[in-house]
């Protein structure tokens, strides 16, 4: 009785994940430091393998604490909250990759003076049609974003209705897919590339590392997906999806500010 619990709260126990993660990032990015001054890549591949371990297992950890009970309502708002401060971190590093190009759109470098002899976009550059294929990737998110809140509409306010949930998390799923596989083919097309110039730079710096968040979204809802076929999330607790949900449409929002001021405004 000593060691009865008997408050809200999660004590959590001692823990590798922390220092293995720790470990792992370090490596990772010590061996891509090398590899980019000419050694081989093994060494952040090892890194980057151990991230992911990592990331497998604690995660694991959560989920079963979530479904043992160690979730209660006062720590399902913390970790609201610690989710809203990523979406927060998130807003601020996107800023940066908008910063630069407004920046460099606004006042274009040239080789004596920004005001005299700056282009933008600089000599030689095509840039995509924004009402082509940027524009399909654009309506293929937002219905997946539609999606996703289908499903969490049918799991709150349906009264747990789990197969509508299954439906609109593999819709939101496989729109995410088809989005990845059209940007890597608006990639492939690309009439400028990454080197060079600052417009193929900033391009590529923030429809890529948006991309990049595309598929991590897209593994989150697909882990939504499974652990739904498992049984878990119920009306009450679902903090999980719900994570899952709002990183969903804040990858949504970012794109439409990325097809309204690069794709239209920064080819106008």
């Amino acid at each position: 009785m000593a060691h009865a619990k008997n408050h809200d709260y999660h004590i959590l126990p001692p823990s590798i994940w922390p220092f293995a993660g720790s470990l792992g990032s370090f490596i990772m990015l010590f061996g891509f430091v090398l590899w980019m001054h000419g050694s081989g890549p093994w060494m952040g591949l090892i890194g980057l393998a151990l991230v992911l371990y990592v990331m497998y297992a604690w995660w694991s950890e959560v989920v079963h604490e979530g479904q043992t009970g160690d979730h209660t309502p006062v720590v399902r708002i913390g970790l609201r909250y610690g989710f809203i401060l990523f979406i927060m971190s998130e807003v601020m590093f996107f800023s940066a990759w908008f910063w630069t190009f407004f920046k460099h759109a606004m006042y274009p470098m040239g080789p004596m003076s920004p005001l005299v002899d700056g282009v933008w976009p600089p000599e030689g550059i095509v840039m995509f049609d924004p009402w082509h294929l940027p524009l399909i990737n654009t309506l293929i998110l937002l219905c997946s974003g539609c999606a996703a809140t289908w499903a969490h509409h049918a799991l709150v306010h349906e009264n747990n209705n789990r197969a509508a949930m299954k439906q609109g998390l593999i819709l939101a799923v496989l729109l995410g897919v088809l989005f990845t596989f059209f940007q890597a083919y608006e990639y492939s097309h690309a009439a400028f590339g990454f080197a060079g110039n600052i417009y193929g730079a900033s391009f590529f710096m923030a429809t890529g590392f948006h991309g990049f968040h595309v598929v991590i979204g897209t593994i989150f809802l697909t882990v939504c997906l499974i652990r739904t076929y498992k049984g878990h999330f119920t009306q009450e607790q679902h903090v999980g999806f719900e994570a899952a949900a709002w990183y969903w449409h804040f990858v949504d929002v970012v794109w439409l500010f990325l097809f309204a001021s690069i794709y239209i405004w920064g080819s106008a």
